[in-house]
């Protein structure tokens, strides 16, 4: 005979199916949505974060790997729409840039990190996520510094409840303080975490932005290999492999083919829109991402350091745009 719980556990799963139903039809109609090309990345992202704290996500354990690669298909597809001299002009302005931002936020994150009393890995990882190019760079020093999965998430939660501000405001100051298509394609490739945020920040601001802030974000992103390298001396490591952003050479590749080949100008314009709309979907599934249970694993004390970082950081370079420009 059925006991009462056995009885219980059977009326409840019609419930959790019809549950499980719902959830995946709205996901899924989403999904649509943004694959549509009607919205904006940053609504995207909103859609997203509604999803994750009233709906859920009920794919969650494919979004981190699914991100990952729309994420570089979406790169690359952008490069198709990218000229080669004047990604280097671009690259060539944000050379200086870069190297001192990196080197200042390194340091000042190690003392935020001491001063904070934030366990020494996982401040690591949120400076060189905020230092380079956000969940890129946290993945790849993980690994070196042999990081466990809290530290991680709680670096990559601290970048992404960022990044997710940013894609908001950084825009908002932009036009607020009447910065040029080159200021603003400069300082959000420098203050902004992730790829995908700067290039949808890039994107909503104008065509020009969205060129100098991808080609400084990913010469930018090239930095994970010295800085791993580093990074595995101090932490006296020197066995964990490196990764390396392959992709980025295949975005160097789609410009060549832009700028050199005659032919690619025929298709060129679909594979901009193409990568756009990716870039909508892979801000969406960052978004629904970010469920109540992620944002209160973070942490006061790394979101602190996170903070601080991050108003440093864009406060810094802001300044020095604006004063030699």
């Amino acid at each position: 005979m059925e006991n009462n719980a056995q009885r219980v556990e059977k009326k409840s799963l019609p419930f959790l199916e019809v549950t499980k139903f719902y959830q995946q039809t709205i996901f899924g109609l989403l999904v649509l949505v943004c694959l549509s090309g009607f919205i904006s990345p940053p609504v995207a992202l909103l859609l997203g974060l509604i999803v994750a704290n009233v709906s859920g996500h009920p794919f969650l354990h494919l979004n981190a790997k699914t991100i990952n690669i729309l994420l570089q298909v979406a790169v690359v597809g952008l490069g198709f729409g990218m000229n080669v001299n004047s990604a280097l002009s671009a690259g060539k302005e944000g050379f200086l840039f870069t190297i001192g931002s990196i080197v200042s936020t390194l340091v000042l994150g190690s003392l935020l990190g001491k001063w904070f009393d934030i366990e020494n890995k996982t401040s690591h990882l949120i400076s060189c996520g905020t230092a380079i190019c956000g969940g890129s760079a946290i993945a790849a020093i993980s690994p070196v510094i042999k990081a466990d999965e809290k530290q991680t998430s709680v670096a990559l939660g601290v970048i992404f409840i960022l990044n997710s501000i940013a894609l908001f405001l950084f825009p908002a100051v932009g036009h607020w303080l009447e910065l040029s298509q080159q200021e603003f394609g400069l300082w959000c490739a420098i203050a902004i975490h992730d790829t995908s945020s700067v290039v949808g920040a890039a994107n909503n601001y104008g065509a020009e932005a969205l060129q100098i802030a991808t080609t400084v974000k990913l010469a930018r992103a090239l930095w994970i290999i010295p800085v791993a390298l580093i990074t595995s001396i101090l932490f006296k490591n020197k066995s964990s492999k490196i990764k390396i952003p392959y992709f980025i050479g295949l975005f160097i590749l789609a410009m060549i083919m832009n700028t050199y080949v005659p032919q690619t100008a025929t298709i060129s314009p679909y594979l901009v829109s193409v990568a756009k709309i990716g870039l909508t979907v892979t801000l969406f599934l960052i978004g629904a991402g970010l469920s109540r249970s992620v944002l209160q694993s973070v942490g006061i004390k790394p979101l602190l350091q996170g903070v601080a970082l991050w108003v440093f950081i864009a406060v810094a370079s802001l300044g020095t745009i604006i004063y030699f420009n």
